[in-house]
């Protein structure tokens, strides 16, 4: 039987993005799809979740309104959301999903989410990381 690790990068090869990392012991692959604005994406297989994160940008200055539009957006986004680091100035795009049942076009939906909102709310993000 396939273990997770091998279905997730099977699926991310299938979808067409290129891995850049992959460390089958950590369960982390690294991956890009550039025309669709994902760089640098970590995947994570921690059974029994898949955890999909993209930095976004930081944010530069304290400004409660990013942080409030922000969460507003949220309730945009189909598949994720926007969170913060640790350290609350690096905002990224972060989705979680069973591993158990995870199939082909719900790891899509979740990264064509991300390649939606980055074509849609790009320019909001530049204003946001300036």
């Amino acid at each position: 039987m396939e273990n997770s690790f091998s279905k997730v990068k099977n699926y991310i090869i299938e979808l067409r993005y290129s891995i850049t990392t992959e460390d089958e012991n950590e369960g982390v692959l690294v991956i890009n799809k550039e025309d669709e604005g994902i760089s640098n994406m970590f995947v994570f297989c921690s059974d029994p979740i898949l955890i999909l994160q993209q930095f976004l940008f930081e944010i530069k200055s304290d400004n409660p309104n990013i942080y409030k539009e922000l969460l507003i957006k949220n309730q945009d986004i189909i598949h994720g959301a926007f969170t913060l680091d640790e350290s609350g100035k690096k905002v990224l795009f972060r989705d979680t999903l069973q591993l158990e049942n995870l199939d082909l076009n719900e790891l899509e939906g979740s990264l064509n989410s991300l390649a939606l909102l980055l074509s849609e709310y790009s320019n909001k993000i530049i204003e946001f990381a300036k």
